[in-house]
Parts: structure tokens; C-alpha cells; sequence
């Protein structure tokens, strides 16, 4: 056989063959698929570089500045839609140490001190409220939530490790 006849040949089973092993192994072979299984190698890097991508392209500003009742709205939003897994100031939960990748608790301090989410653009969150990530458990809220509901939660964890209204601390308390 001639040498690049060779070549051609090794090259069309070599496009054949890695499709048809990936496929083998995901439909045979036992891919983590459970919450307590380790991540795919280069998992995270593989997803973070494009949300990261697609928030930044789309990322926008809220329509108004936090106010004590925006902030207040927001707090009661949060407790009925996110606290289950996100926690509150005064109660961290387990439901959201039990996802896989973990859900934030947006109320500790994490890297550097920082407060939950408070260090990213209000923008930023508004888009992860809204439009919910893949892979995450964390939903979209956009047909839950009216547009000014998520933008209260979005400003109101922007302003997490700030001093808080009294009502703000108080609707947020654990009953």
C-alpha cells in the first residue's frame, strides 16, 4: 500500500474511532453522573469560560438605584425564591452544599472577605437570576420573576456586606 494511501486510511478510522469511543463510553461505561461523583476532567474550565463569555456580552445595568424599599422587595423575594438554597444571613443551608457544584452561600464571607456575590457587577447577577445556568441547578427566573423582582434580589445581594436596613435584616431572619 502506498504511504499516503496509508496515511488517508489511519486518518478516516482515526475521525471514526474517537466519536465512536466517546459514544461507547458515555452510553456503557459510567460517566459521573451523580451529584456525589467527581467532575469531568477540565469540567469546570470547559464551562466557566463561556458563561463568563456570554455574561459579559450581555451584561446590562440596572434601571434604578437601590432604595430601602427595593432592597426590602428584594429581601422578600429572596427568602420565597433563593434562601432554600442559598441560605440566609443568620442560617446557612445544607440543601445547597448537597448540589453539585455546591450552590454559594451568598451571605458568608468567602475569598478575600468577600460577602456572597457582592463583589460582582449588579448586572452580572441580574443575568445569572434571570437566565439560570446550565449544569448548576441554579433555574432561570425570567418566567417566575418579574423584571423588577430580579433586580431587587440582584441589588439587594450586591449590597450583602454592607450595614442593611433594619427591615432588610428583618425580613431576611430565619422564622
Amino acid at each position: 500500500m502506498k504511504p499516503w494511501l496509508l496515511g488517508v486510511v489511519c486518518f478516516v478510522v482515526g475521525l471514526l474511532a474517537v466519536p465512536l469511543a466517546v459514544f461507547v463510553y458515555l452510553d456503557y461505561g459510567r460517566p459521573p453522573v451523580a451529584v456525589s461523583d467527581a467532575s469531568f476532567p477540565f469540567e469546570r474550565q470547559i464551562v466557566r469560560a463561556p458563561l463568563h463569555r456570554r455574561i459579559d456580552a450581555e451584561l446590562t445595568q440596572p434601571p434604578t438605584k437601590a432604595t430601602d424599599e427595593s432592597l426590602l422587595a428584594g429581601a422578600v423575594t429572596y427568602k420565597e425564591q433563593c434562601a432554600f438554597c442559598h441560605g440566609t444571613p443568620d442560617h446557612k443551608t445544607d440543601i445547597g452544599k448537597n448540589m453539585f457544584p455546591s450552590a454559594p452561600q451568598l451571605w458568608a464571607k468567602h475569598r478575600n472577605g468577600v460577602v456572597g456575590v457582592s463583589d460582582d457587577p449588579v448586572g452580572e447577577t441580574f443575568w445569572r437570576v434571570k437566565n439560570g445556568i446550565r449544569l448548576t441547578g441554579m433555574p432561570s427566573y425570567q418566567k417566575t420573576l418579574s423584571e423588577s423582582q430580579m433586580w431587587e434580589v440582584s441589588q439587594l445581594l450586591a449590597s450583602a456586606a454592607g450595614p442593611l436596613p433594619e427591615s432588610v435584616r428583618a425580613a431576611l431572619a430565619s422564622k
